[in-house]
């Protein structure tokens, strides 16, 4: 069912756990297969992603799709993070079975919702 770029980055995943000190945290879900997946980022002032990491509750694409969108944009500033799709995720991990495209949908769901959550709640509140 899945290819081995899929098994690697879900028996090995990177970037896992929560992120101490993280100032963007974005937690999404799809009610439907019971996935969860929340992303925990370290975003510097000239917002560059320093650090990011994820937990997620669900399938072995779920993880992995996590695991491989968080090695995307490390390092990345937000405006770049921004453009990762899940298309462009699905392209790094070789493919996936049509019924768990959703779970590259989650993790760009993830990615927009901690940088949304660092620009609301902590960089206008740091300007204030």
């Amino acid at each position: 069912m899945y290819n081995e770029k899929v098994m690697h980055e879900f028996t090995n995943p990177q970037n896992v756990g929560e992120l101490e000190g993280a100032n963007g945290v974005g937690t999404v879900g799809n009610a439907t297969c019971g996935d969860i997946m929340k992303i925990f980022m370290k975003i510097d002032e000239s917002d560059v992603i320093r650090d990011v990491s994820f937990q997620t509750f669900g399938c072995a694409a779920a993880i992995a799709t996590s695991s491989v969108a968080t090695s995307m944009i490390k390092g990345k500033t937000i405006d770049e993070a921004l453009k990762v799709t899940n298309a462009q995720v699905v392209e790094t991990l070789g493919g996936l079975p049509a019924q768990k495209l959703h779970c590259s949908v989650l993790a760009e769901e993830a990615i927009k919702a901690a940088i949304h959550d660092y620009l609301e709640n902590y960089k206008n509140k740091k300007g204030a």
